[in-house]
């Protein structure tokens, strides 16, 4: 809950390419269900298409009940797919986390429910000093993160709970998203991560090819 005690989460994955963005286009299904007023927010995005566009803005925007401007919901969109302190380098910009700040206190004073998602993990630098807990600090925001579940997603994770904890941030909860069906051991991962994070489960996001995720939305609770 930020200072506006409006809804708004900050997620975060034990990677790239997990599924960060298909869970917070869950998320934002949930929380549209509950009758609010949803927007999602990707500050950061690093890959234009060719007509222009990142398909993660897409995603977010199109899982979102409020319309609103793409300059808020992502505010810098960078055109290679790389690291963003390399990608902005390249492209002579400067990620300046009050910009961000701005357009996130714009999105809530548009919608009740806002999910920031960030960029890879939850530490990838920015600048030569900034890296993505800096944003989710400039914000003041909960942590939500998405366990990609796969083979290392327990180092993954706990290293992560552990950065959010030294940064002074609250991990609100996690989700385990099953991207590799054919993980060995699948609840015996599930239970050893349960028994070491120390906050709640919101739920398990079954593999779905297909990504659809107004039903993964289905699997996952909300935090308290």
């Amino acid at each position: 809950m930020n200072s506006r005690s409006k809804i708004a989460w900050f997620v975060t994955g034990t990677d790239t390419g997990i599924g960060k963005t298909f869970v917070s286009c869950a998320l934002l299904h949930a929380l549209c269900a509950r009758g609010l007023r949803t927007t999602g927010m990707k500050p950061i995005a690093a890959g234009i298409e060719a007509d222009g566009s990142n398909e993660d803005v897409e995603r977010l925007r199109a899982a979102s009940s409020v319309r609103v401007e793409r300059s808020l919901v992502n505010p810098y969109l960078l055109r290679e797919p790389i690291a963003p302190h390399l990608a902005a380098a390249e492209e002579g910009i400067k990620l300046a986390l009050p910009t961000i700040r701005e357009a996130f206190d714009a999105l809530t004073d548009l919608a009740d429910a806002v999910i920031v998602e960030g960029c890879g993990g939850f530490v990838v630098p920015l600048d030569e000093s900034h890296d993505t807990a800096d944003l989710a600090l400039c914000l003041d925001l909960p942590v939500i993160l998405v366990v990609g579940m796969r083979l290392g997603c327990l180092n993954h994770a706990l290293l992560t709970e552990e950065a959010i904890a030294r940064r002074g941030l609250t991990l609100a909860g996690w989700v385990a998203n099953r991207i590799d069906p054919q993980m060995l051991r699948f609840e015996a991962n599930l239970a050893t991560l349960e028994a070491r994070i120390a906050a709640p489960l919101l739920g398990v996001v079954p593999h779905m090819p297909a990504g659809d995720p107004a039903k993964a939305a289905s699997h996952l609770g909300l935090p308290p």
